[in-house]
């Protein structure tokens, strides 16, 4: 396996749903929480998130977000104010190019995730956290993944590996 040096900035869950299914309505208010470390299960999601058992082979089971993107978007588009919460996505992680591992599998602290899709960004960004948004997250919205092994995740340092016969794609 080839591995690279990563940091997991931040983890969050939340219980329920903001915005998918609130079109045209408000969006709901249930809290993100920031969590240290979180439970990891394969097929299943992130215990405590809001996806956690949505349905079968679910291809948003958690989400990745880059740091460094969020980082740029706060002096890009002005907004001191920022927080990671606000992007509605999992597992803030920095030193690796999230869209690379669409249709890969990976593996960070023994828990082995596919990448799925970009997890694109929608409307909502606009009218919710900042007018811009939308638009600037566009190709770097994060990673949608399935959870292919249990584990649990913690923030700071960690490992990214891809298995080798990802590595010839």
């Amino acid at each position: 396996m080839a591995a690279q040096s990563v940091q997991i900035h931040a983890i969050y869950l939340s219980p329920g749903h903001d915005f998918k299914g609130h079109h045209g309505r408000p969006r709901g208010n249930h809290p993100v929480d920031r969590v240290e470390e979180a439970r990891l299960v394969a097929g299943q999601g992130i215990e405590g998130d809001r996806y956690f058992g949505h349905k079968e082979n679910f291809k948003g089971q958690a989400t990745f977000f880059d740091w460094s993107v969020y980082q740029k978007a706060k002096i890009q588009l002005n907004l001191a104010n920022l927080t990671p919460k606000s992007l509605r996505r999992n597992i803030l992680i920095e030193g690796v190019e999230l869209n690379g591992l669409i249709g890969k599998q990976f593996e960070i602290s023994g828990i082995l995730f596919e990448g799925t899709e970009e997890c694109s960004p929608c409307y909502w960004m606009d009218q919710e956290v900042a007018p811009g948004l939308e638009a600037y997250l566009q190709n770097r919205g994060g990673l949608r993944v399935r959870i292919l092994r249990d584990g649990v995740l913690h923030t700071g340092q960690a490992y990214l590996n891809l298995p080798e016969t990802t590595l010839h794609h």
